[in-house]
């Protein structure tokens, strides 16, 4: 699969302030990509370069093959943007606030109606079509620009935090929206800093600190680089003193944990495990020869939020 965008170096510097150093990254077509990070870090700074409405200091940029320093009218065409902040046209009815950007899209009159009625369908707003703009709640705003930036059927959505000052089921409308749109095709490239929501919709992310990208990659691809060692969740029926005496003794068995967190079952140990699949595969293999009545065996894979921890942990402000 091809890469829809590339970025080479990319440096923005205000004065003696860097927002953005030396950002080297690469998207497959298709691809959810979750650009995440505290405020400050430089997503905004990245977003606005690759939608041409900010130059780099250094660097080069491509989106669907089009250079953000040399082709600007190309780029634009390919992207659909939804900014952190948006403007809505509060003297307008949903229907005509499409309309009218379909029509700043040279989207002929004849087509209109039917675009603005399927965009309208997509983020589930036909019902809101007659009513004014300002009557709509933050999420349907959140939905209606959305599906402003699909009037002219980008190949790219670059969506600058989404989600934000969303409530739970207004942000779960909007990742649904967002799983729909990749289903269609779309390659999305988003920031966000509610880091579990990232998690669930993305297929590779990028963490970015400082303005420097500090790891990217997918989820599991990440907590590999990232985590030294392995947590092994042992459940055993009755005691699990003899247990513990048990693997101790074993070979890449760092140590144990017997402190129950609220999710653990009862009789539960946590193993500090640094070898591999393997090696983890003769672990078990022993623990059974050996005759310990195990229930359950598993690895805690955490959650994005345990890896954007620990990439950020050395980083200094």
């Amino acid at each position: 699969m091809s890469n829809i965008i590339e970025i080479q170096g990319l440096t923005k510097k205000y004065g003696s302030l860097t927002a953005l150093e030396e950002l080297d990254l690469t998207i497959e077509e298709g691809a959810v990509f979750g650009f995440i990070g505290p405020n400050g870090a430089g997503k905004t700074t990245t977003m606005r370069i690759l939608t041409t409405l900010l130059k780099p200091t250094s660097g080069k940029a491509w989106v669907a093959g089009h250079s953000v320093a040399d082709d600007p009218r190309g780029v634009r065409r390919a992207i659909g943007y939804m900014p952190d902040f948006f403007g809505v046209y509060d003297d307008m009815k949903v229907w005509e606030y499409l309309d009218f950007f379909a029509a700043c899209y040279e989207i002929p009159p004849s087509s209109r109606n039917g675009m603005v009625g399927d965009l309208l369908s997509l983020v589930d707003l036909g019902h809101k079509k007659d009513e004014m703009v300002e009557s709509l709640s933050r999420g349907m705003k959140q939905r209606l620009c959305l599906a402003r930036t699909l009037a002219h059927d980008p190949q790219v959505l670059i969506l600058d935090e989404p989600a934000s000052g969303l409530d739970p089921r207004a942000r779960i409308e909007i990742r649904e929206l967002l799983r729909e749109l990749k289903d269609m095709g779309k390659t999305i490239f988003f920031s966000s800093h509610i880091l579990s929501e990232v998690a669930d919709v993305c297929t590779s992310i990028g963490i970015i600190e400082a303005g420097r990208l500090i790891a990217h990659g997918n989820l599991s691809e990440m907590r590999k680089q990232l985590r030294a060692h392995r947590l092994i969740q042992v459940q055993l029926l009755g005691d699990t003193a003899p247990l513990q005496e048990f693997v101790l003794q074993q070979e890449h068995v760092a140590g144990i944990d017997t402190k129950l967190d609220a999710d653990m079952p009862a009789n539960s140990i946590r193993l500090d495990f640094s070898g591999s699949d393997e090696q983890l595969a003769q672990l078990l293999g022993r623990l059974v020869a050996q005759g310990f009545p195990i229930i359950s065996f598993k690895e805690e894979t955490g959650d994005l939020e345990d890896v954007f921890m620990q990439v950020t942990k050395g980083i200094v402000h």
